[in-house]
């Protein structure tokens, strides 16, 4: 997503961005200039930290400073996919805007030195990419992710800006591979605080319901849902974003203070 800056060179505003929940709630994403990035076939580099692919591990060695408060934020992440998915699918009728669920079922290994926490559990990878600002092709999207007894299940869903939708529904298999599926039927959660709607979907007969609020943001939340997909109960996360919300002028000008800019 471009700032109101306007069209600029994608290399010369990079950042990893992490998000720590619980007790210890960290965030970092800090936006950093072309002469900070390094990149190759299997790696990547952002400031001082960096990710690097050997082929069966992902490893993402994380030196952030948190904001807005400023605290340190290091540690390495660990992803062990089970299988990668080399589909890729196009989200609008343009072509400009594509998604791919890389790793749709994986392995993660956190090891934080600050905050000091370690934990492993499943995981998830994926990548979007596109040829034009988001907020000048879509209205709104939402994305939900739940891990199965077998698998996972995702749902992603895009309102376009010419008035057509897109909706995405995939059930994954425990080594990775991705299925296409019909969606479920429809369901809503309550809008956020700020007004962001929490449209998903969800078997027939089932109601989803938010377990925990983990962003509420002027244009973007994210949760945690109860929810019952491809035949079995669920938790999964959900995400919605208001392109809208993002492109209008407050937020623009909120955005530094979460997002500040750093040129080393």
């Amino acid at each position: 997503m471009a700032r109101r800056r306007g069209p600029a060179d994608p290399l010369n505003h990079c950042g990893l961005n992490v998000a720590l929940y619980g007790r210890k709630r960290r965030w970092a994403m800090t936006e950093r200039g072309r002469g900070t990035v390094q990149r190759g076939d299997a790696q990547l580099r952002i400031g001082p930290s960096a990710l690097d692919w050997d082929g069966a591990t992902l490893t993402i060695r994380i030196e952030e400073v948190t904001a807005p408060v400023p605290s340190r934020l290091r540690g390495v992440v660990r992803i062990r996919p089970a299988g990668i998915n080399p589909r890729r699918f196009t989200l609008d009728a343009a072509g400009r805007h594509r998604w791919q669920p890389i790793a749709a079922v994986a392995r993660a290994e956190v090891a934080l030195e600050s905050p000091g926490l370690c934990w492993s559990g499943p995981a998830y990878f994926d990548t979007n990419d596109g040829d034009a600002p988001l907020e000048r092709d879509f209205v709104d999207w939402d994305w939900c992710r739940a891990p199965l007894r077998e698998g996972a299940a995702i749902l992603y869903n895009a309102q376009r800006r010419d008035g057509t939708r897109q909706s995405l529904a995939l059930r994954v298999d425990g080594r990775g591979s991705v299925q296409e599926v019909a969606p479920p039927p429809p369901a809503r959660l309550p809008r956020t605080r700020w007004g962001i709607g929490r449209p998903t979907g969800a078997d027939a007969g089932h109601q989803p319901r938010v377990m925990r609020v983990l962003e509420d943001a002027p244009f973007y939340a994210r949760s945690v849902i109860e929810t019952h997909l491809l035949g079995e109960p669920a938790l999964a996360v959900h995400e919605s974003l208001s392109l809208d919300r993002f492109a209008a002028l407050p937020v623009q000008m909120m955005l530094p203070f979460r997002i500040p800019r750093r040129w080393t």
